[in-house]
């Protein structure tokens, strides 16, 4: 008698499990009322290449390309915290650099992307490339606990960045390229380095004038947070080819830069800033 009632719970258990879940809705895969914890995560394709983004603006490939770049995306939020953590506010800002650019004509416009999704830091850089891109402008938000900092910076690659906070930016966003610890930067194709090595000093010096451009046209527009152009090793900067600059765009820790940069005026202020240094910046390389 003991061993078959043994034998009936033993069976009955795990229905009673069952009916339990089934009765808080705690069925694994769903999330209970109020919650969501089911975490979603597009991975790469096998084949490590992601389709190209389309190119706006005049048809003729001789015109100049920008790619922007909106930083985070997807399951990474960047800094800040809902509702404007720092990738809807990159992408709103780079949306709004696009519109600017393509109503001044002339120019090519591309987005890394156009909505919420992951892309990881070679992807985005690796966008440009395939693209030939002139220009890749990365566009990011700061973000920090305790304390008053605002205002914009300006970014170029360096394998050194110029101050500990430069460093520690570069640190933050470069996590972005893993999930969970697991990097998903692909390897890179076999390259001579001496190439390699003179394609990136030319990239850089244009990069570095771009970046001056910037900080010249943004200056009693935009807050700034460096008076001076700053450098870091950013991971989305290191294309060999392409000049590439990184926009801090501000604060989201900060309210004053939140209102402004989350407001239509502060993003047509932001847009027609960069959007100027980038006409100029082109106009100087056709007089050469």
């Amino acid at each position: 008698m003991y061993r078959k009632l043994a034998l009936a719970l033993l069976l009955l258990l795990p229905l009673a499990v069952l009916a339990l879940l089934f009765a808080g809705r705690h069925i694994p895969g769903n999330a209970a009322p109020g919650y969501d914890y089911v975490l979603h995560i597009t991975l790469p394709p096998a084949n490590g290449r992601i389709g190209l983004p389309p190119i706006e603006g005049p048809p003729d490939a001789s015109r100049p390309l920008v790619v922007i770049d909106a930083g985070h995306g997807g399951y990474d939020p960047g800094a800040g915290s809902w509702p404007l953590v720092e990738k809807v506010l990159t992408l709103r800002l780079a949306k709004a650099l696009r519109e600017d650019l393509l109503a001044g004509g002339g120019i090519r416009v591309a987005l890394t992307r156009d909505g919420d999704r992951f892309l990881a830091l070679s992807e985005r850089s690796g966008i440009a490339r395939r693209l030939g891109a002139d220009l890749f402008i990365s566009i990011h938000a700061d973000s920090i606990e305790n304390g008053e900092a605002q205002g914009a910076s300006i970014y170029t690659l360096s394998e050194k960045g110029t101050s500990q906070t430069a460093a520690r930016m570069a640190e933050r966003e470069n996590r972005a390229d893993s999930v969970n610890g697991v990097s998903l930067e692909s390897a890179s194709d076999a390259v001579s380095a001496i190439l390699v090595d003179l394609s990136q000093r030319e990239a850089l010096g244009n990069s570095s004038d771009f970046a001056r451009l910037v900080l010249r046209e943004v200056r009693g527009k935009l807050r700034l947070h460096d008076q001076e152009v700053q450098s870091a090793a950013f991971v989305v900067l290191k294309s060999p080819d392409v000049p590439s600059v990184l926009v801090e765009s501000g604060y989201v820790s900060n309210p004053v830069d939140v209102a402004f940069l989350s407001s239509e005026q502060g993003q047509e202020t932001f847009a027609r800033a960069i959007g100027q240094a980038i006409r100029v910046y082109f106009a100087r390389k056709a007089a050469i």
